[in-house]
């Protein structure tokens, strides 16, 4: 190989191994800047986390509450309510009941979303259960709280004008113990 060719061989191979670990970098980083980028946007109904609630602003909005489980978990999970009005602005609460109906300890973990979509933004929990591994003994009933509130600014945002409900749904998984235990 001639002299001129080494350093541009070498100035390839250098780029080549820059962008392998940049790519790999962002395969890392994508998960945590994309739930960062939904949960600041509402995107796919991601709603917002917070600390404490505003205050009411003597508007009303419903909320519906819906329960799901996987056919791989042996859990009877449902909202202790279906629907509540809730002042938009105040800080509420919601429960959720969770009943293994397995012989055995099972693991299980929920996510959630809300619709429509662009209240997501809106919506804003203080404290969940979600992402949060639950285990159950068999036959044990576990009470799981919510504590959330519908931002205020959801009334200036003329792309909510027609909303009038908000469904707040979870869905329980199994954890797969395989993956926990290593």
């Amino acid at each position: 190989m001639s002299a001129p060719a080494r350093p541009r061989t070498l100035r390839t191979a250098l780029l080549a191994v820059a962008g392998i670990c940049f790519m790999t970098g962002l395969a890392f980083a994508s998960v945590p800047l994309y739930r960062m980028f939904c949960q600041a946007t509402g995107l796919n109904g991601t709603t917002g986390r917070g600390v404490a609630a505003p205050g009411g602003v003597h508007r009303k909005i419903e909320i519906a509450f819906d329960a799901n489980t996987s056919p791989k978990l042996p859990w009877r999970f449902v909202p202790e309510q279906e629907q509540e009005t809730v002042e938009i602005g105040a800080r509420d609460m919601a429960f959720f009941t969770a009943t293994n109906r397995g012989a055995q300890a099972v693991t299980g973990t929920a996510t959630y979303n809300v619709t429509p979509a662009i209240a997501g933004k809106y919506f804003t929990k203080i404290q969940c259960f979600c992402f949060t591994q639950q285990t159950l003994k068999p036959g044990e009933t576990q009470r799981m709280p919510v504590i959330f509130y519908v931002d205020p600014k959801i009334l200036s945002d003329p792309d909510t004008r027609d909303v009038q409900t908000i469904t707040l749904s979870y869905t329980f998984y199994p954890v797969d113990s395989a993956k926990t235990n290593s």
